[in-house]
C-alpha cells in the first residue's frame, strides 16, 4: 500500500512539474517557445513515460477522476479511492511549489500570473464561458477513461496501453487549452491553483466536479460499448 501511494505521488508530482512547467517556463518564449502544441506534447509524454516507470506499482492512475472511473468500472478498490486522490494531491502541490521555486527565481519575478491554472470566463484562455468549461471538461475526461479502460482491457495488445494513454492525453491538450487551459485531473488543478495568481482558486470547483462526473461517465460508457469484455 505504501508503494502504491509513493508511485501516485512521484507520478502526479512528474505530471505537474513536467506539464504545467512546460505551459509556465517554455510556451511563451520569445523566438523558442513551444506553444500550446508543446505544451499538450508534455503533458502526454509525462503520462506515458510515469505509465511504464511505476504504473506497475500502482496502477499509473496519476489523476482523482482516473482513480474514481477505474472503481465505477469494477477496475479499482474502493478502499484505496480517498488514500489514492490524497498521495496524488500531495504530488500536485510538491510539483507546483518546486515550479513556484524555480519560476520565482526568473530575472525580474513579479508574480506567476495564471501560473497554467485551469479557468473560466476572464480566466479561460480564449475567454470561454463556465458552460463551456463544464461540458468540455466533461467530455474529454470521459473520452480518456474510455481510451484508459479499452488500452488496459484483456483484448487489448499487451504493453502499448502507455502510448495510447500519453497520446489520449496529448489529443485531449490539443483540444481544450484554448477553453480551461486543460483540466481532466483534479489534482493538477489544486496544486497549481495554490500559487497562482487571480481566480484560480475560487473556480476549482468546476475542476473537481467536471472531471470526476466526465470520468464516472466514461466509465460507464465503457462497460455499456465492451459488455462482456469490459474488463
Amino acid at each position: 500500500m505504501t508503494n502504491k501511494l509513493i508511485a501516485e505521488v512521484f507520478g502526479t508530482f512528474w505530471l505537474v512539474l513536467g506539464g504545467c512547467g512546460s505551459a509556465v517556463l517554455a510556451a511563451g518564449v520569445a523566438d523558442v517557445g513551444i506553444g500550446w502544441a508543446g505544451v499538450s506534447l508534455a503533458f502526454g509524454l509525462t503520462v506515458l513515460t510515469m505509465a511504464y516507470a511505476v504504473g506497475h506499482i500502482s496502477g499509473g492512475h496519476f489523476n482523482p477522476a482516473v482513480s474514481l472511473g477505474l472503481m465505477v468500472a469494477g477496475r479499482f478498490d474502493g478502499k484505496l479511492l480517498l488514500p489514492y486522490w490524497a498521495a496524488q494531491v500531495v504530488g500536485a502541490i510538491l510539483a507546483a511549489l518546486v515550479l513556484y521555486i524555480i519560476v520565482s527565481g526568473g530575472a525580474g519575478f513579479t508574480g506567476v500570473g495564471g501560473f497554467a491554472s485551469n479557468g473560466y470566463g476572464e480566466a479561460s484562455p480564449q475567454g470561454y464561458s463556465m458552460m463551456s468549461g463544464l461540458v468540455i471538461e466533461v467530455v474529454l475526461t470521459a473520452f480518456f477513461l474510455i481510451i484508459i479502460l479499452g488500452a488496459t482491457s484483456k483484448g487489448a495488445p499487451a504493453g502499448f496501453a502507455p502510448i495510447a494513454i500519453g497520446l489520449g492525453l496529448t489529443l485531449i491538450h490539443l483540444v481544450s487549452i484554448p477553453v480551461t487551459n486543460t483540466s481532466v485531473n483534479p489534482a493538477r488543478s489544486t496544486g497549481v491553483a495554490l500559487f497562482a495568481d487571480g481566480p484560480a482558486l475560487a473556480q476549482l470547483w468546476l475542476f473537481w466536479v467536471a472531471p470526476l462526473i466526465g470520468g464516472a461517465l466514461g466509465a460507464v460508457l465503457w462497460k455499456v460499448i465492451a459488455g462482456k469484455d469490459a474488463d
